[in-house]
């Protein structure tokens, strides 16, 4: 059978949009919105020509204003709470929480992996790349959270599924992204008594923005880096039982965000975080995978493709996957500039197809392609993915 295929969300963004986004402010919300729904009709236009299945918008709506930027997927969630206080420091770090009781994320600088290869991360032509954060305002919750992304939400909903009809393709074709409770929780806390309270009050506010997106047809992933990527912004390396217990709050607000929505229009993102390093101090995926398993949705999205990763398709050769639910593996990358040839390509898709079978895997990307590799070849390995889609069939 055709294995179908689809990717992570972000899509690299063009010359014009980035501009506007830059200047939003400037050319004002009217002629940003026309810039914006040209550019997503094309995104989707583009996807749909290329021959993949499940498309989106680009992640158009979460606002990047240059063309390397590790943190759209994170920084949009700013403006959609109630309750966050902002300040502007300079730097892309997820700061530690102040609550009582929460386990104490490292910045980027002090994580293990960074503290390892410290003279490479440090060298500027070392080929690893990292966030290159301008001045950025970064929030502190200061009273309770409350979702107030109405109207954007409303808008990248209405930008989609325009672009899906105007393109032949059906609203069940069709996905948005949107940050998990865990993920969303990673900035400073001066309101809520403990780490749990906080994640909680994620979840109940992102609930509203994942049933916006399913009352409209369309399927919602769940972004969530903050499972597997925070091992290594533990510093020092924790016990893995206790982690388990720090993920298994996490894993729990996505079902508390997920309550009332049907299973079979959610699928689940997880990955290690998208910067080019060494990736040593990565937690293993047989871990924490069933932990994973425990999300209420139809598919999981994880990486298989990146040199740390590719490895770990054989746990799916012992896990007794529910015959309703379908994986979603990385079977190109965004860790590497090479684009993957398609037969190697269809090898990696035929390792989960023999495991799960067929009709239970969709191809996929390991993370956001968008903001991490030049644009050109990020649309020749989803030209790789497709390929070796066919192939693999």
């Amino acid at each position: 059978m055709a294995i179908r295929t689809t990717h992570v969300g972000s899509l690299p963004r063009t010359p014009e949009l980035l501009d506007a986004n830059a200047r939003r402010a400037e050319i004002g919300d009217e002629a940003f919105a026309g810039v914006l729904q040209r550019a997503v009709d094309q995104v989707v236009r583009r996807q749909r020509d290329l021959g993949l299945n499940v498309v989106n918008d680009g992640e158009y709506g979460h606002i990047m204003t240059e063309s390397v930027d590790y943190g759209a997927w994170w920084f949009y969630s700013f403006s959609r709470f109630g309750g966050l206080s902002m300040t502007t420091d300079g730097r892309f770090e997820m700061a530690p929480p102040a609550s009582e009781g929460a386990v104490r994320l490292a910045p980027f600088s002090q994580r293990r992996d960074w503290v390892r290869f410290h003279d490479a991360y440090t060298d500027p032509d070392s080929g690893i790349h990292t966030a290159r954060a301008k001045a950025t305002a970064f929030p502190t919750i200061t009273g309770p959270l409350t979702y107030i992304g109405q109207e954007a939400v409303a808008r990248d909903i209405a930008g989609l599924t325009s672009a899906l009809a105007a393109n032949g393709l059906d609203v069940s074709d069709g996905f948005l992204a949107a940050l998990s409770p865990g993920s969303a929780a990673r900035i400073s806390n001066a309101y809520y008594a403990n780490d749990v309270e906080v994640v909680e009050a994620c979840a109940d506010a992102l609930h509203e923005e994942y049933k916006a997106i399913t009352d409209a047809g369309l399927t919602v992933q769940i972004d969530d880096p903050s499972l597997a990527e925070a091992w290594d912004q533990i510093n020092p390396e924790p016990a893995l039982e206790d982690y388990r217990d720090y993920i298994q709050v996490r894993i729990d607000a996505i079902n508390r965000a997920l309550e009332g929505i049907p299973e079979d229009q959610v699928r689940l993102h997880v990955c290690w975080g998208s910067w080019h390093g060494p990736h040593t101090t990565d937690l293993p995926f047989k871990d924490f995978v069933d932990k994973i398993l425990q999300v209420r949705a139809r598919g999981y999205s994880f990486e298989a493709a990146n040199a740390r990763h590719e490895h770990e398709w054989t746990i799916w050769n012992e896990i007794d996957l529910p015959e309703d639910k379908v994986i979603i593996p990385g079977v190109v990358t965004h860790s590497t500039n090479v684009v993957e040839h398609p037969e190697l390509v269809a090898q990696r898709i035929r390792r989960f197809t023999d495991a799960v079978g067929a009709e239970r895997v969709i191809a996929s990307t390991d993370c956001g392609l968008g903001g991490r590799i030049h644009p050109s070849i990020a649309w020749a390995k989803l030209e790789s993915l497709v390929e070796g889609a066919r192939l693999a069939g």
